[in-house]
């Protein structure tokens, strides 16, 4: 492998593994301000790396995109306990704690279109990171368990317990099956790029707003 690409590897690896702590972080900062102290207590409130690593998500599952050039990069940190029995109201508390990730990186695209309105030099990396979580985004807002979408549609659409317990059992089975259909791949790369388009829009307004 060239030396040149192994740079932009582990600089994609670095970049992901910043998004993915602000996204564990996020959900660990909402739960906590609602009232739950489990992310507190097991130190997720953090924006240490560390604390929000899982070894399979985190490490391993990267490190297999890049070794058999997938052609994306992806991943997920360690899940966040929460337990909405904590919160004043435990359903929209969920809502709120459970979704509160794609915020994250959110705020990661917006820093972004800041980046690329003030920091010309920055422009490559800022184009990575905004395309690394437009992904996440993306992915994240999928209605299955472990996932950001999940709790927004349970708290929405007001999930059977029977349901739920299914989904949990075969969530991943589902999201195996969805990546290989070829239109759902397809609306897939159009949100993707509809969330890149948006703040590389906004960063032209930001530069017109000064200029």
């Amino acid at each position: 492998m060239e030396v040149a690409l192994i740079a932009k590897n582990l600089l994609y690896f670095l970049l992901l593994f910043i998004s993915l702590t602000i996204h564990e972080w996020a959900h660990a900062w909402v739960a906590d301000k609602l009232g739950d102290p489990n992310p507190r207590a097991t130190g997720r409130v953090s924006l240490n790396p560390l604390v929000h690593v899982d070894l399979m998500g985190t490490i391993v599952f990267p490190i297999i995109c890049i070794v058999l050039s997938t052609g994306f990069l992806f991943g997920w940190g360690k899940p966040v306990a929460i337990d909405a029995h904590y919160f004043k109201k435990p359903d929209l508390g969920e809502l709120l704690a459970g979704s509160a990730g794609i915020f994250g990186n959110l705020i990661l695209c917006l820093t972004c279109s800041f980046v690329l309105a003030f920091i010309p030099s920055l422009h490559s990396l800022a184009y990575a990171m905004l395309t690394l979580n437009a992904f996440l985004i993306t992915f994240n807002c999928l209605p299955l368990p472990s996932l950001d979408g999940f709790c927004v549609c349970k708290y929405f659409f007001k999930f059977s317990e029977k349901w739920i317990r299914f989904a949990e059992c075969w969530g991943f089975i589902i999201l195996l099956i969805l990546i290989n259909i070829p239109i759902v791949r397809h609306y897939f790369s159009c949100m993707v790029q509809a969330i890149f388009t948006f703040f590389v829009q906004l960063s032209l307004k930001l530069q017109l707003l000064v200029n």
